[in-house]
């Protein structure tokens, strides 16, 4: 039996979505995108969504965007807290704007911050902690906002793998000053590529207009937070750059997917919250395994699985014993982001030591969760294992 890491939820009605485009004959952005946007806020409760071409290209626009704010704005050299385990490209668009990263260990049970040593690197000199919650499995972010306190710093969420997990019955992704998502083929919904940035700050909703398409003001209200009032003739706001910004746009085929993939969401979760129930009482008291414990209302992207120091087997021979029997695997994410050859390009500390990452890195790995039912394939890892 093939137990995969990812599956395709498409069907007819997202061919068909994407016919109604192809008829049009007009793929850049446009309406199904403006339509997406508006969906994607009103699910998640947030004021403003802007879609972008992908994940990364969501933590890189969200990041720029807090230099160009008219108050508070991040300074190059200003300091950012980070997990040490997370997508590379959680990082690198705070080492591309010159950000100081310091590096926090995470718990080895929910895979996220260890709050004790997240609130130890906290001094008067950090500008921001960025929370990302990884594997579908949300932060704790009452103690988050208790170590924050009346301090004047940023939280900034990276819920690109936790579409749709909740803390207190709040969706993640909408805790910080912006929430930033993914919709690449294996995550939760798929839009081919794409991503998305909520917030309800309209100044940085405006900014990320502009800077989303090269900067101009084309796409930026008659009235915004950018220039003021924009000028009535459409000539002169065709071509007009204000801001330093990219091609980070999506197509009408992502937006017109998205619209369809958004129906299905609850549905698909709820189905992988069924196959999570499956995997933990199976491996929750397995002797040789540790798994990951869930904070909130996980939306469970994967299942991770950690060696305990008993296991009878490396992980190199875990992960060989998964290969034989066709069940795929991946590490944790990064594992241990301090140990990539990319750090010597970095400005960055360490607060603490990072036993766990480092565990996870030597340790750990995670297989997949899907839309439909999963027991026999957990049956059968079960029987692996």
């Amino acid at each position: 039996m093939k137990y995969s890491l990812a599956s395709s939820t498409w069907d007819e009605k997202e061919k068909n979505a994407m016919l109604e485009v192809i008829e049009t004959g007009m793929y850049t952005m446009g309406e199904k995108v403006k339509s997406y946007e508006e969906k994607f806020a009103n699910y998640f409760g947030s004021k403003y969504a802007v879609m972008v071409n992908s994940g990364s290209s969501a933590n890189l626009l969200a990041t720029a965007a807090l230099f160009y704010r008219k108050n508070n704005a991040l300074k190059p050299g200003d300091e950012v807290i980070v997990p040490a385990v997370s997508w590379s490209t959680t990082y690198h668009p705070l080492q591309q704007y010159n950000l100081h990263l310091k590096f926090v260990d995470i718990d080895l049970d929910t895979l996220n911050y260890d709050l004790e040593a997240l609130k130890n690197a906290v001094t008067e000199k950090t500008r921001m902690i960025l929370a990302v919650n990884l594997l579908g499995n949300s932060n704790d972010f009452d103690e988050i906002s208790k170590i924050i306190g009346d301090r004047d710093i940023i939280l900034l969420e990276d819920n690109c793998e936790s579409m749709d997990s909740e803390f207190n019955g709040i969706k993640t992704g909408t805790f910080g000053l912006m929430g930033t998502f993914s919709s690449f083929f294996s995550h939760h919904i798929s839009t081919m590529e794409g991503g998305m940035v909520v917030t309800d700050d309209e100044e940085l909703y405006h900014i990320m207009l502009s800077m989303r398409s090269h900067g101009w003001t084309r796409h930026l209200p008659d009235q915004n937070m950018v220039t003021g009032k924009k000028s009535n003739d459409p000539f002169e706001e065709s071509f007009k750059f204000v801001l330093p910004g990219y091609n980070l746009r999506p197509g009408e085929l992502h937006g017109a997917v998205g619209i369809e993939q958004l129906k299905k969401l609850p549905r698909l979760i709820e189905q992988r919250r069924k196959n999570a129930q499956i995997f933990q009482k199976l491996f929750s008291d397995h002797p040789y395994l540790r798994i990951q414990k869930e904070v909130g209302a996980s939306s469970w992207f994967g299942f991770s699985m950690v060696l305990k120091d008993n296991a009878p087997y490396s992980r190199n021979e875990f992960v060989e014993l998964l290969n034989q029997h066709e069940i795929e695997c991946r590490p944790i994410v990064s594992g241990n982001f301090l140990k990539n050859p990319v750090l010597k390009h970095y400005d960055y500390s360490v607060g603490g030591v990072v036993k766990n990452a480092e565990i996870i890195d030597q340790k750990g790995l995670f297989v997949g969760n899907h839309h439909y039912d999963l027991k026999e394939q957990l049956m059968h890892l079960k029987s692996v294992l």
